[in-house]
């Protein structure tokens, strides 16, 4: 701070003074302030990450602006992408549909439907259906999470930021499963209604076991009914298939908890926060999110591996 000069005040200042003035402006620049060049130490460059971490910024009426944010290690910092900015409704639905998991998990289902022997047509039914269904589980899971996404600060999240109302993904999730039901029998009541099960199943997870020890429980039971939902399925409501293989079924269950320790290992920093005692978490403690994201990524992939080995052996069904 520098020292105020009143009328009476001497027109020539000492140095000493001076250079006492100097010194206290220079002390009370701020580090965020002062540019980053060669010279800048460690401790300048955390200071500036933490004031870029609290940023946040107000519109017209002085109402904070949701801006989403991304990771980085352990901090947060703000993110002004596209994404972040979106306010057309079908947009945000879409990017709360978790449409990379959905699109991923339909194209599969349809290329097993399609490599077991099942017609084109049927093929795509499968797989919209699948991609219908994940969309379901995906909005869901956002509005199961719209407290925690918007405390953490978690990017892409658009009813979490606020972007998007629930009413909104609820109303959206009322007129999919009005498509998806009779979407889901057109391969045949018991397939459909198998498919339907395994998404109640998932639905479910959603809400409860996610936060325990148990909460691999109903991702191996969701992933283990969707080779029945493909072996029991044919054309036309009156379509019965066969029981699936015992082997593919066990192999598609161990898939499910492997998928689910996989998607776990992005949100473990959150979770731990939350209390959460789950069991990727646990693991993740004392291996580390990166060992743990290696080990398994390697366990899905032997899972798949083996689920090709044992479809082309003994095929999805038991006729």
């Amino acid at each position: 701070m520098g020292v105020d000069r009143d009328e009476g005040a001497p027109e020539h200042v000492d140095e000493d003074v001076e250079a006492e003035e100097t010194a206290d402006k220079t002390a009370d620049v701020d580090v965020a302030d002062e540019p980053l060049d060669g010279t800048a130490d460690e401790d300048d460059v955390e200071d500036l990450d933490a004031a870029a971490a609290d940023y946040e910024e107000y519109d017209e009426d002085g109402e904070p602006v949701a801006d989403g944010s991304v990771e980085d290690g352990d901090e947060q910092r703000p993110s002004r992408g596209f994404f972040a900015s979106l306010q057309w409704t079908p947009l945000l639905l879409l990017q709360a549909a978790h449409a990379k998991q959905a699109i991923v998990t339909a194209l599969a289902m349809g290329g097993v439907a399609a490599l077991a022997g099942r017609p084109a047509k049927e093929s795509a039914v499968v797989l919209l259906t699948v991609l219908v269904g994940q969309t379901i589980l995906g909005w869901h899971n956002d509005i199961v999470d719209r407290e925690r996404d918007a405390a953490h600060r978690t990017p892409g999240k658009p009813i979490g930021d606020g972007r998007l109302d629930p009413g909104a993904a609820w109303y959206a999730i009322v007129v999919a499963a009005l498509i998806l039901v009779p979407l889901s029998i057109t391969t045949g009541i018991t397939a459909g209604a198998i498919y339907l099960v395994s998404l109640c199943v998932g639905l479910l997870g959603n809400v409860i076991l996610r936060t325990g020890f148990l909460s691999w429980v109903t991702w191996a039971i969701s992933f283990g009914m969707l080779p029945a939902y493909l072996s029991y399925g044919g054309w036309g409501g009156q379509a019965v298939g066969d029981p699936p293989e015992t082997a593919i079924t066990v192999l598609a269950a161990l898939l499910g908890i492997g998928v689910h320790f996989t998607r776990a290992v992005w949100g473990l920093v959150a979770d731990h926060e939350d209390g959460w005692t789950y069991l990727p978490l646990k693991l993740g403690l004392k291996l580390g999110a990166t060992r743990l994201l290696m080990l398994s990524s390697l366990y899905t992939i032997v899972i798949v591996v083996l689920l090709a080995f044992f479809g082309a052996k003994v095929g999805l069904s038991e006729s």
